[in-house]
């Protein structure tokens, strides 16, 4: 048994963060479910754009919709909608024999709309009936303006991956909506046994975010006590956030109220890791896989970091080992000057931004190949 499936016998599914139409069409992604028991796939406009960019995968489909004369929003739903739907199908025997725990695609409502909860209402239910499989997600950021759509989509049967959060604070929110959710579906005697969520923590970025602030206080001169904390905190950030995160959906899916639902069938929303693909070379490349397994959580890992996992990730409990030293280390920061709060405020602010600019880039990639070579968007 291969690393990565020794995650699975830990109890920690493992997804795949890509999407290239060659994945599919290849046999690439069947062989990762059969040898890796890789268990889902997320994307994200990032993605899709390095997908349409660099490679020749979608040409077949250009040279159709091209003469056709589709818009290009209409090539970009042809696009996504299509790899989404076909992903789907491959994982659809995942879904079944998980009892619908696993086995789902994620597809993102579009960045612009980050901010817009009416906006991202109507369009998860355009991209859930348009996608028309049980097993896909959609993906909603846990911004203030999207907690009220996760709850609403959550109560009308939607599928939801809350993706771009960082502090636990919002991840309570998120979490409380999708209870919300299920509850009034509940009251409504809809059935909530076949609904799915999980909660998309990024991690690596907090860990990028936290040692820029340190190196911008450290050019502007800082004494030896500070010095020290800083030493203490830098890469033991983001892994010590997740494990108290994690503490605290052990707590929200637990007592009374989460009882009642759970004799109606309900599943938990559970965390998945996401940003797990090591961005300082000084740490292990496998940093954020091996300190955040654990029971009913998900990993969504990049090719590069699940090729590095499968050579030679070490697999434990690492989920809930010394959570003390996890509020140790959130306390050094604070300590030492630096907020918490301040680091996941400017993340979900350019999360939003980065994917609306990479949202930006794929409609131009997808405009240049419906025109041609030369041509523009």
């Amino acid at each position: 048994m291969n690393p990565i499936e020794q995650l699975g016998q830990a109890g920690q599914s493992v997804w795949l963060d890509f999407m290239q139409r060659s994945l599919l069409t290849t046999g690439a992604l069947a062989k990762l479910i059969a040898e890796d028991r890789i268990r889902g796939l997320t994307s994200n406009p990032t993605i899709f754009e390095k997908a349409v960019a660099g490679s020749h995968d979608y040409d077949e489909l250009f040279a159709e919709l091209g003469p056709q004369g589709k818009t290009v929003a209409q090539a970009y739903d042809a696009l996504t909608l299509r790899d989404i739907r076909d992903a789907a199908r491959i994982f659809r025997p995942v879904w079944e024999s998980s009892a619908h725990r696993d086995g789902y695609c994620s597809l993102e409502v579009s960045p612009k709309l980050a901010r817009d909860t009416k906006g991202s209402i109507e369009e998860a239910r355009r991209l859930w009936k348009a996608l028309g499989a049980p097993n896909v997600m959609i993906k909603i950021p846990g911004t203030l303006e999207g907690v009220p759509a996760i709850e609403q989509c959550i109560s009308e049967g939607i599928n939801i991956n809350v993706t771009l959060l960082f502090s636990q604070e919002a991840y309570v929110s998120v979490t409380e909506a999708y209870l919300r959710g299920l509850e009034r579906r509940t009251k409504e005697g809809q059935d909530v046994s076949g609904l799915a969520s999980v909660a998309s923590f990024f991690v690596s970025r907090i860990d990028s975010e936290v040692e820029k602030r340190i190196g911008q206080a450290r050019a502007k001169g800082v004494d030896e006590r500070r010095s020290r904390l800083f030493d203490a905190v830098l890469g033991k950030v983001a892994i010590a956030n997740a494990k108290l995160a994690y503490r605290r959906y052990q707590g929200l899916f637990s007592g009374p109220r989460w009882e009642a639902l759970a004799k109606k069938g309900a599943h938990t929303q559970r965390v998945l890791w996401a940003s797990t693909g090591t961005k300082n070379p000084k740490y292990s490349d496998v940093l954020y896989v091996e300190e955040l397994i654990g029971q009913d959580t998900v990993n969504t890992v990049p090719p590069a970091t699940l090729d590095a996992f499968r050579d030679h990730g070490q697999v434990r409990p690492s989920l809930t080992e010394d959570l003390p030293g996890a509020e140790s280390a959130m306390r050094t920061l604070e300590e030492a000057g630096i907020s918490m709060k301040a680091v996941t405020d400017t993340l979900v602010v350019e999360g939003v931004q980065k994917f609306a600019e990479s949202f930006d880039d794929l409609f131009k990639a997808i405009g240049d190949r419906l025109r041609g070579p030369g041509s523009k968007a």
